[in-house]
Parts: structure tokens; sequence; C-alpha cells
């Protein structure tokens, strides 16, 4: 794999990551509620990793033939991203709180939410095989993996970043962790609605 390329990869995708949205609101609500934001951030890595594991298992040619289950995938996200929106807006986080969830549910959830998201899927889908060059001594498939390991630890970071700092400024501020969590919440909805309308 060319230096370059890899360089290219991981500024573009350090820019689609530090933008806000469903894995954001995630983490945010899980820095203010939980007492630890791995299993979130574990979570959402881990839903990454099933997004790694199916392009290079050649999902993108799949949906391309197939558009159709990209409709369905993406209604699924959609309805997730929503659901899960609505459970933090009924239940906002006010400061980290006893953990009402175990630590493996928390995973599921960040799961759910990276690996469920369209946006996402349609990210490694899209952004994976640009990066790909047939001509290299590499296997395809192992690019592929390599690229998206670093796409992992890159969300991981900047996951775990985000987290720490909503727990630090938001964690002794109540009323502010409550709106925050509020307004993650609808974003959420937000972002699974206008996924269902498009």
């Amino acid at each position: 794999m060319d230096f370059g390329a890899v360089a290219t990869f991981l500024v573009i995708d350090l820019l689609l990551v530090l933008t806000p949205g469903a894995d954001w609101a995630f983490t945010i609500a899980a820095g203010i509620r939980d007492r630890s934001v791995v299993p979130a951030v574990t979570g959402l890595v881990i839903g990454y990793a099933g997004h790694v594991v199916l392009v290079t298992a050649g999902l993108a040619a799949l949906v391309a033939a197939n558009p159709g289950l990209l409709k369905v995938l993406t209604a699924v996200g959609a309805a997730y991203l929503i659901w899960m929106g609505g459970s933090v807006l009924v239940k906002p986080a006010t400061s980290v709180q006893p953990t009402v969830l175990s630590a493996g549910r928390v995973v599921l959830r960040g799961a759910g939410v990276s690996g469920l998201n369209p946006k996402g899927m349609l990210l490694t889908v899209a952004l994976l095989p640009q990066f790909v060059r047939p001509d290299a001594p590499w296997p395809i498939a192992l690019q592929t993996a390599a690229l998206g390991t670093l796409h992992m630890i890159t969300c991981a970071v900047v996951y775990l970043l985000v987290g720490l700092l909503a727990r630090t400024v938001l964690g002794a501020r109540p009323r502010a962790a409550k709106i925050v969590s509020r307004v993650s919440g609808v974003a959420m909805v937000l972002i699974g609605a206008s996924l269902l309308v498009t």
C-alpha cells in the first residue's frame, strides 16, 4: 500500500469521524451517564469491525448489485437510531449515575448504533475501496482490513476523547448534562428520520 494513499485516507477518515452524528450522540450520553465510556466506545468499534468484515468479504459488490438491500439496511438502521434517541429522550442523563445497564448491554447498544448506522456502513462501503490498489503487493482483502483497522483506531481515539470531555465538562453540571443528553437524543431521532425520508 502506498504511504501517500494511507495518509490521505487517514485525513479524510479523521474529518468524517470528527463530524458529529449518531456515534457522537451515543458517546456523549454515555460520558454523562456511565461510570466509564469504554464499554460504549468498545461497542461502537465492534459495530465498525462488522462493517469492515462485511466489506472485506465483498459487501460493496453485493450492495452495488442489489440496491434494495441497501434500502432495507437503511430502514433497519434508521429505526434503531430512532429507538435509541427516543430512549435517551425518555430518560435523559443528568450526571454520572450508578450504571443501570451492564457493561455488556452498553457494548451491545454501541455495536447497534454503529453497526446498524447506514451512514457508517455507506462510509465504509464507499470510502475503503477507493484506497485499495489492485496492483499493490498486498492482497485486496488485506488492504481493506488494514484500512478498516485504521478507521476503527481513529473512531476509538476520537470517541474516547468525546466521552471523557462530556464527562469532564458536563459531569458536575446536572442541568447542562440533561440538556445535552436531550439534544443527543433528538440528534439520533433526526438522523434516523432523515435516513428514512431519503
